[in-house]
């Protein structure tokens, strides 16, 4: 299973009018530790930001999953309650656990949930969907890296 770090960035952002404005924006990426996270963003953006950068948070996501969409631009969180009943007390209990959605708009997020869920044997009820600001997602790609050790 995945463990995902918000890692935020913070850098000088070249804005549709040529002006430079300091942006601090969050990303995603799959890491072990704090200090594999950190320095897997820097891996990450270091080709695509030109200037000075620095990382300015880490932080653990409760995200338990993460399902993509090519088409999709933004990322909406989804926090679903899994539920089960207990057979000694026939009591339903919930668990709460977080998704990421890539997905264009809302309606389209949904969708993907749903889509992505219905192979689910649990039974599972939508606590709630909201947009997040995370730009982009980096899952681990073991195979390039088994190539560059090589």
């Amino acid at each position: 299973m995945a463990l995902w770090f918000e890692c935020k960035v913070r850098y000088d952002k070249m804005m549709e009018n040529g002006v430079p404005k300091k942006v601090n924006e969050p990303y995603m990426v799959d890491a072990l530790s704090f200090t594999e996270a950190e320095a897997r963003i820097i891996e990450e953006i270091t080709p695509f930001i030109s200037g000075d950068y620095s990382i300015s948070a880490v932080k653990k996501t409760k995200v338990a999953e993460i399902f993509y969409d090519e088409t999709g631009d933004k990322y909406y969180s989804v926090k679903y309650n899994i539920i089960t009943i207990d057979e000694k007390s026939g009591v339903e209990k919930k668990s709460a656990v977080f998704a990421l959605v890539q997905a264009s708009d809302f309606d389209t997020a949904l969708s993907n949930f749903h889509e992505s869920m219905k192979d689910t044997i649990c039974d599972y009820e939508i606590a709630s969907i909201t947009e997040t600001a995370i730009m982009d997602v980096f899952p681990l790609n073991l195979e390039a890296k088994a190539s560059s050790m090589q």
